[in-house]
């Protein structure tokens, strides 16, 4: 019979690139569940905790929001959790995605306007009177940011 593991807070920490806060805040929010306690009041954690937060760490990496993790790890747990389901949620935060990468598209599209302009018409003069900071404050806010 094969003896379980455990493993404390700052070993799950260095295992999923981690750190004690993070974990505790996962805990506090849901999406790990409450830890085991030693009879030192220390947290330790299994295997299953281990594969959740892997999987928890890795959706923050692709920049899913944390209700978006939290939908995906309870398909996860779910007995009738279905694949689409899981396929749907990563093709919206696709489409966010891409639209973010077209806002920043655009954004650096009008930067680089305004580094040739200045380039061209005021380079080496006073910053008062640098075209940057004219073309800039020209522009709509909404047009120099991303969306989400």
């Amino acid at each position: 019979m094969a003896i379980l593991q455990r493993m404390t807070i700052g070993q799950l920490a260095k295992r999923t690139d981690s750190n004690a806060p993070t974990i505790r805040y996962y805990e506090e929010i849901g999406l790990l569940p409450k830890a085991s306690r030693k009879a030192s009041g220390h947290r330790t954690y299994s295997d299953a905790d281990l594969k959740r937060l892997t999987l928890i760490r890795r959706c923050r990496d692709f920049g899913f929001s944390i209700e978006q993790i939290r939908l995906l790890v309870g398909l996860t747990e779910a007995p009738d959790g279905k694949c689409t389901e899981v396929r749907d949620l990563a093709l919206t935060h696709l489409n966010t995605v891409r639209e973010k990468r077209r806002a920043l598209q655009e954004l650096e599209q009008s930067l680089l306007g305004f580094v040739q302009d200045c380039q061209t018409d005021c380079a080496d003069g006073p910053a008062t009177g640098c075209v940057v900071i004219e073309d800039i404050s020209r522009r709509p806010a909404a047009a120099a940011c991303c969306p989400g």
